[in-house]
């Protein structure tokens, strides 16, 4: 009904579904306790699908070229994006650990939701989207490294400890990189079917393994499955976004309900003016990032503008990093002002991407 809803007033339907999770998570007005496992399984499946049918949009040979020329921006996202979260860390008195965790908190945008929104408005086949893409790509590689270096500083590990547990990550992501970029073509072959049935079951096996032992690896699953995506191409890969599309969209509305189902609403209550205060920092910070790698693309105002505000939404990484502290104890308060943080980003990015783009592109064609 909130997607019939959404779609009948031509805004995403990210918010609502995330309003009843709220509704019906922890702390809300009727508590679901018996579908909890169904749906985190079904969330899971959603971020998979998701990155999968994202990397469809393009091949390894634009991915590398996407990196090389965005690696500035990357960086840049990086130092903008991270400091807000450290700085707020540590001026609460979190201390170092704690500001590293919140560094990560509001660096990293959520894929998941992006990917979602350049999906609904059409935005997939702009100039600035390989931009987009690439700074994700980038962020979802640091992430790869950072959240071994943050497990081991929680868990107060030596430096041989988190030494090895860096490299390792460091292994596997090179390796899935290698394969996808060389043995491609291997991977089409294996995969093509003239049966819809057994191409869709090849494709989303495939994906769900390489997520799984990338995750098993502590790289995210979500790398894993982007980099299935990139592997293949052509018409193999128009056909299998055709076929992903409907399973897609299901279980990507799974996730986001999830999401909602997971925060408390009465703990977020306290530090909720905090969180609007980093949330407001950091869309200032994400659309100088999108508008910063646009600009060295040479995309016009326009595009810039949507590069920038399709980076705002935060959502899963962000989720996984504050339970990460939280469970090591580094604060009490560490969870609820992320997740109200998070809330606030997931909600109003696809607004702003919906309401706010339009007029400001405008503007830009005006000027």
């Amino acid at each position: 009904m909130l997607g019939a809803l959404a779609l009948r007033a031509g805004i995403s339907p990210i918010p609502l579904y995330l309003v009843a999770g709220l509704a019906f998570g922890q702390g809300g007005f009727l508590p679901l306790a018996t579908s909890e496992e169904f749906i985190r399984v079904g969330a899971e499946l959603g971020v998979i699908l998701l990155l999968l049918t994202l990397g469809l949009e393009y091949n390894a040979d634009e991915l590398v070229t996407s990196l090389r020329s965005n690696a500035r921006g990357g960086l840049v996202d990086l130092v903008l994006n991270a400091a807000p979260g450290a700085i707020a860390a540590l001026l609460l008195g979190w201390g170092p650990v704690g500001a590293v965790a919140m560094a990560g908190v509001t660096y990293a945008t959520s894929s998941g939701i992006t990917a979602k929104v350049l999906s609904d408005l059409g935005w997939i086949g702009n100039r600035e989207t390989p931009v987009v893409l690439s700074l994700l790509v980038f962020e979802d590689l640091t992430m790869a490294l950072y959240l071994p270096i943050l497990t081991a500083l929680l868990a107060g590990a030596g430096l041989l400890t988190g030494s090895i547990t860096v490299a390792v990550a460091l292994a596997t992501v090179t390796v899935v990189l290698v394969v996808a970029l060389k043995f491609g073509n291997l991977i089409e072959k294996f995969v093509a079917s003239p049966n819809s049935e057994v191409l869709l079951l090849k494709v989303i096996g495939l994906a769900l393994l390489v997520a799984g032992i990338a995750q098993e690896l502590q790289v995210s699953a979500a790398v894993g499955a982007f980099l299935v995506g990139i592997a293949l191409s052509g018409e193999l890969a128009h056909e299998t976004r055709t076929l992903l599309m409907p399973i897609r969209d299901l279980f990507a509305a799974v996730f986001f309900v999830f999401f909602g189902l997971q925060t408390d609403p009465a703990k977020i209550l306290p530090v909720a003016g905090l969180a609007l205060v980093l949330a407001v920092v950091s869309m200032i910070t994400k659309l100088l990032t999108g508008v910063y790698a646009a600009r060295r693309a040479g995309i016009g105002r326009a595009g810039r503008v949507r590069a920038g505000i399709a980076l705002i939404p935060r959502g899963e990484f962000n989720i996984v990093i504050a339970g990460l502290a939280v469970g090591a104890g580094v604060h009490p308060d560490l969870g609820p002002l992320a997740a109200g943080y998070v809330l606030i980003l997931a909600a109003f990015g696809p607004l702003a991407a919906r309401a706010i783009q339009p007029l400001v592109t405008a503007i830009a064609n005006r000027a």
